[in-house]
């Protein structure tokens, strides 16, 4: 099993209608692959973790290079996995921006600013710590499918 981290940047900024579309969509595309993971969202920038076989997380990856809605892809880490961590998830979403000012603002604070929102990890580590930290925080953002 290979988990795959990728951080993107969006075309345009980000709102949760934006990714609800996106979770639902992936969902069901994902969870007919066998692939789980969670999608991360600032005002500007993504950060997705992808779980699965390897034919099956490369298939979804190479679907999500094409998709017109974000550009200036880095993959963070790609690494073998003995257990996922988000079994039983096609994809949730999770948005730190408007309707959860506090977790922004604490998030910006720790791992910085870009372009006006939570500057995301270049390193698989301290992109697990940042979903930790978002996991652990006193009012966690609501977690959607």
């Amino acid at each position: 099993m290979y988990r795959l981290i990728y951080k993107s940047r969006s075309v345009e900024p980000l709102n949760w209608d934006m990714v609800r579309s996106i979770t639902s969509a992936s969902e069901v595309n994902n969870e007919a692959r066998g692939v789980t993971g969670v999608l991360l969202a600032s005002r500007t920038h993504f950060m997705q973790i992808l779980e699965g076989n390897f034919e099956d997380v490369n298939a979804v990856f190479r679907r999500i290079c094409k998709d017109p809605r974000h550009d200036e892809m880095y993959i963070v880490g790609f690494s073998v996995i003995d257990a996922r961590l988000f079994g039983g998830w096609g994809m949730r979403g999770i948005g730190a921006f408007d309707f959860n000012q506090e977790l922004e603002q604490q998030l910006q604070d720790k791992y910085g600013e870009e372009g006006g929102g939570i500057r995301f990890p270049l390193e698989e580590w301290q992109a697990l710590a940042m979903l930790n930290d978002i996991k652990m925080t006193r009012n966690p953002p609501e977690w959607k499918r």
